[in-house]
């Protein structure tokens, strides 16, 4: 046969799977004695098993797992446990739904106790004599065998199966049903076929579970797919995510460059602002000064002037003087008046107490009128009452006299005319006894009614103190409040004081930070002028000594030929205008000539906002150009004066005669030829 050809080669070589063979060895059954032990002859032989020199058993064994399905029992997957335990579900559920049902309610799945009933073909729930049993069975019909002892053994314990909880059935399984037919395997095997089997049924449900897990994979793969392209998707949005934040990171980047540029040209612009501002002021300074300096120079010109002048500020210097004394004594005198009325006020007692103290001086007054009243109404009572008391003291003696004489008579008189005597004097003491009880009584009643009334009047005297008091405190309450009231009411004009101060201080920040870019502006402008008029400046020294030049040159000619000399006044004449005009163009108005406004390129003081020129042509106009190319580039004696001479002006008739011109020429010509 080939298998046992196979049988030969393949004893000699190792399978991957021995330690886990041996592994599982003490698991095959745990509670046979002959293989409980650990490397034990029962696990040896066991093991043994697969490296028996019999090709019979080898044989048995392939027949085994090729034809009676066992192979697809042990693989990985255990696709065929699966399919025997939903066929043994269905025929439970079928043939017995009242013990399926139970198993439900408790989550007794089939697996927990028949995945070892198809594992090892009851070998590890059975002894052997009743395992052997079902063995041989199964080596004659296969898997069914199973199915119908299973479902024997559910048949037979249903009625116990169905008192018990999860944990019960688990308990139950494990030590009752392996040993119920210890003695007679036979009944256990006639019960199994009494099972009905349907071979066409289980054919059937094989379909069904083939079907089932073909779908199951399919939406396993399905599932697969669909991680996968969402774990792409994931990275593609991971990715995405990483450039969006670099491309924000970059916006940002621009925005805060292009920020930072519109910051800088704001700054800018304000320099710009402020250093006109600043020219402009300087201007304005320079100009105020050369009209001071003029003034000054024409009352030197003047000595009269200037003598009645120097009178003028010596009485003036004077007076100012006397006002200052005179005003220095009136502060002295305040200070000491100040003073004094600090010390007074001082001396005085406090208003709050002067105040508590006449509230206080009223009401005792006032409990010194009521006290003196009620002192004379007692007065009065008492006086009544010791009348009264005299009058009863009276009354009493008199009876006390009248009475007392018939009681020291002798006993020894019993006469009948002394018994009536004594007996009509007897009838009258009693009434006079009872009157003075009642009179005293009454006056024991006054005295009480007295002493009640003087209670009153001093409980009167204490509730008026208690009122007063009321009163004192209702008014110190109320000045208090009213204290609290204007303190609140200073607090909040003192917020809103602050808030107006807070509002100022930001406005004046403002403010000075406006005027600071704009003189940095000015400072840019008054810099890039700067430039302009030293272009300038130096195009007309260039022109300057271009004429020298030509001076020189036509003060030889002239000596060589005087005949040419009108021509070349003429062409001298044409080019002093053409210069006069560039230098009015140049200078402007007269320059300033004080030295204080400009020191190089600095600037001298700040204007406000407002008299900040509106253009650099208005800026043009106030001489700058002209100032610095004074104090930059200084002309020599001859040159200033001479253009000094061409800046007076001209006659722009068409009528003006060459005499003029000769006479504008004429000391340039002189100077030439000197």
């Amino acid at each position: 046969m080939p298998v046992k050809n196979q049988y030969s080669e393949l004893l000699k070589m190792s399978s991957p799977c021995e330690k886990l063979i041996r592994r599982d060895i003490a698991r095959t059954y745990p509670e046979h004695e002959f293989f409980k032990g650990q490397d034990s002859l029962g696990q040896e032989v066991l093991f043994n098993v697969m490296k028996m020199p019999e090709e019979e058993a080898f044989c048995v064994f392939v027949r085994l797992m090729q034809e009676y399905r066992l192979r697809e029992l042990f693989k990985p997957s255990m696709a065929e446990l699966g399919l025997c335990i939903y066929q043994f579900e269905y025929m439970l559920q079928e043939q017995l739904p009242d013990l399926n049902t139970h198993f439900r309610s408790q989550s007794f799945h089939t697996s927990m106790y028949a995945s070892s009933w198809f594992l090892t073909l009851f070998l590890t729930t059975f002894p052997l004599p009743v395992a052997t049993r079902v063995f041989d069975i199964f080596m004659y019909e296969g898997l069914e065998i199973v199915f119908r002892v299973g479902l024997a053994l559910l048949q037979v314990n249903q009625m116990e199966l169905m008192q018990l909880d999860m944990e019960g059935m688990s308990q139950y399984f494990q030590r009752v049903i392996p040993h119920q037919f210890d003695s007679c395997p036979d009944k256990l095997i006639l019960r199994a076929y009494q099972v009905k089997y349907n071979p066409k049924k289980m054919k059937r449900l094989e379909k069904e579970y083939a079907a089932m897990k073909s779908k199951e994979m399919e939406e396993q793969i399905e599932i697969k797919r669909l991680r996968t392209e969402n774990r792409l998707l994931k990275q593609r949005i991971e990715t995405l995510e990483k450039e969006s934040a670099a491309l924000a990171d970059r916006l940002i980047q621009g925005q805060v460059t292009r920020a930072q540029e519109a910051e800088e040209n704001y700054v800018i612009k304000r320099e710009l602002a402020v250093v006109r501002q600043q020219c402009s002021s300087a201007a304005e300074d320079l100009q105020k000064a050369q009209s001071t300096i003029r003034q000054l120079q024409e009352q030197q010109d003047n000595p009269r002037l200037t003598e009645d002048f120097v009178a003028h500020l010596e009485t003036e210097l004077e007076q100012s003087r006397l006002r200052e004394t005179e005003t220095l004594g009136a502060l002295r005198e305040m200070q000491d008046k100040v003073l004094d009325m600090e010390k007074r006020n001082s001396s005085l007692p406090d208003e709050n107490n002067v105040a508590q103290l006449q509230e206080e001086l009223k009401a005792l007054k006032v409990r010194e009128g009521e006290a003196v009243a009620s002192a004379r109404e007692l007065k009065l009572q008492l006086q009544e009452l010791s009348d009264t008391w005299q009058v009863r003291e009276g009354l009493a003696r008199r009876a006390r006299s009248g009475l007392g004489a018939p009681r020291r008579r002798p006993t020894a008189d019993l006469s009948p005319q002394a018994h009536l005597s004594r007996g009509g004097r007897w009838k009258e003491s009693p009434r006079k006894l009872v009157l003075g009880e009642l009179q005293d009584e009454l006056m024991s009643v006054r005295l009480r009614e007295a002493q009640a009334l003087a209670e009153g009047r001093e409980l009167r005297q204490r509730v008026v103190e208690l009122e007063t008091q009321d009163h004192i405190h209702r008014n110190l309450l109320n000045r208090v409040e009213a204290e609290r009231a204007a303190l609140q009411e200073k607090l909040q004009y003192l917020a809103a004081q602050n808030k107006g101060l807070q509002t100022q201080l930001s406005e004046s920040r403002r403010k000075q930070a406006e005027a600071e870019c704009k003189s940095k502006e000015e400072v840019m402008a008054v810099r890039l002028r700067e430039a302009d008029s030293m272009a300038a400046v130096a195009e007309m020294r260039q022109r300057i000594a271009e004429l020298e030049i030509q001076r020189e040159e036509g003060r030889i000619q002239g000596q060589l030929n005087h005949s040419d000399s009108s021509q070349y006044i003429r062409e001298l004449k044409d080019q002093i205008e053409e210069l006069k005009a560039e230098v009015r163009l140049l200078k402007g108005p007269p320059p300033f000539e004080d030295p204080l406004a400009f020191d190089g390129l600095g600037l001298a003081r700040h204007l406000d906002e407002d008299s900040l020129p509106s253009s650099d042509e208005e800026l043009l106009g106030v001489g700058v150009g002209a100032a610095l190319q004074d104090a930059l580039y200084p002309l020599s004696p001859r040159d200033a004066r001479f253009f000094r001479r061409l800046e007076r002006p001209a006659k722009d008739s068409e009528g003006s005669s060459d005499s003029d011109a000769d006479e504008l020429a004429a000391p340039y010509s002189q100077g030439l030829d000197n």
